[in-house]
């Protein structure tokens, strides 16, 4: 956690409201194999990050709550007493959804105003929108003595997602951005809600995020497109998500659906499989093999699930050619973003200039790379 970030919206919010606040940290989550199985109530293999969102809040006796974004310098104001989604369609309405949710639970009895700005680069897959969600759901429930258990908070993120922004998320990220520990990742059943804790000691080896730094247009609608297509199969198979799905399940519904949707379901089989096989390697210290699930998730992703794009890919072919690292792979929803690396810590730094010239070359955009620790999850800050 950024104790200069955490000063700065301090003071901010002592300067604009004149009173001391509360302050909730809520990080941003890597993701280190498992994507796009949690809507299917698969597996997944998260871990919080020190980059994340700090948040100050306070109650206040005006007509209207305020929230600040210190980073975009943008205010939005609005009474808990009437909670919509805002027509700007920006990162308000992240916001309002856990208001909106929180109202339908626990009646909030006055308005309260909230500064806040992160560390989390925008866009770069990393959640920053879970972070922001768990930090005000966190924060409304200790500053409103609410008593709502942590387990519905992250379900109050999601369903903010779901019905103020349109995005038809999972539960993962704001599961990993709350229940985070430090030093460890976390295999979690997105059914049961249940996760086994890994350390990740890993002397020798680093992970490095690479930025692409862009974000494909496609990318929200594309999202919800493939969780229908999901939908559809496991439907058609009689099984509540493609959780119980296997394989062999597929070849009954070939010619049935689409051939894409058939694909598409094969790879999120396919993929809740390897965090099995990624948990063992763990155990074992395998990280080559580890690394390897890592190479085999993108091609997955690329190839069958089609969320990369030729930035992602192009950074993962060249990952794949240099000395020292042993997997790699896209992270996040897709089509723009970050890819996670799993690189020798002797050649980071040689691996960051390489790729970055290479990519440079390749799209005229600049890299951007970033280092992470594991910590803890959503929480309350000290004030001093």
């Amino acid at each position: 956690m950024n104790e200069t970030l955490k000063n700065i919206v301090k003071q901010q919010f002592k300067q604009r409201f004149k009173s001391s606040p509360m302050l909730v940290f809520s990080p941003g989550r890597i993701n280190l194999l498992g994507e796009h199985t949690d809507y299917n109530q698969g597996f997944v293999f998260p871990a919080a990050i020190d980059k994340g969102i700090v948040m100050a809040l306070g109650k206040t006796d005006e007509a209207t709550s305020a929230l600040v974004a210190l980073d975009k310098n943008e205010t939005y104001r609005f009474s808990v007493d009437q909670v919509e989604p805002s027509e700007l369609g920006g990162w308000e309405n992240y916001l309002l959804g856990v208001v909106a949710e929180v109202q339908k639970q626990r009646r909030i009895n006055s308005n309260f105003k909230v500064v806040f700005a992160g560390t989390i680069p925008f866009g770069a897959g990393l959640s920053s929108s879970a972070a922001l969600e768990n930090a005000l759901a966190l924060g409304l429930n200790l500053l409103f003595d609410l008593g709502i258990p942590k387990r519905e908070l992250i379900r109050i993120s999601q369903r903010a997602e779901h019905n103020f922004v349109g995005v038809k998320c999972g539960i993962m990220d704001q599961y990993a951005s709350m229940f985070g520990k430090r030093n460890q990742a976390m295999l979690l059943d997105c059914k049961s809600l249940q996760a086994q804790y890994f350390s990740l000691n890993l002397p020798t080896y680093t992970f490095v995020l690479l930025n692409t730094h862009v974000k494909h247009s496609l990318g929200d609608s594309a999202y919800n497109q493939r969780r229908e297509a999901c939908e559809s199969v496991a439907a058609a198979l009689g099984t509540a998500s493609l959780r119980d799905v296997s394989l062999d399940m597929l070849e009954r519904v070939q010619g049935e659906l689409p051939s894409n949707f058939v694909q598409k379901a094969e790879y999120v089989v396919e993929e809740n499989a390897r965090t099995a096989q990624a948990a063992q390697a763990l155990l074992a210290k395998d990280y080559e093999g580890f690394g390897q699930l890592m190479f085999a998730t993108h091609k997955g992703l690329s190839e069958k699930y089609e969320v990369s794009c030729d930035e992602l890919d192009f950074l993962v072919e060249e990952a794949e050619k240099f000395n020292g690292v042993l997997g790699a792979r896209m992270m996040g929803a897709g089509f723009g973003g970050c890819t996670l690396n799993l690189v020798h810590k002797e050649v980071k730094e040689d691996f960051i200039v390489a790729l970055s010239q290479a990519y440079q070359k390749r799209f005229q955009v600049a890299l951007s790379a970033y280092t992470v620790q594991l910590c803890e999850g959503t929480r309350l800050l000290d004030n001093k």
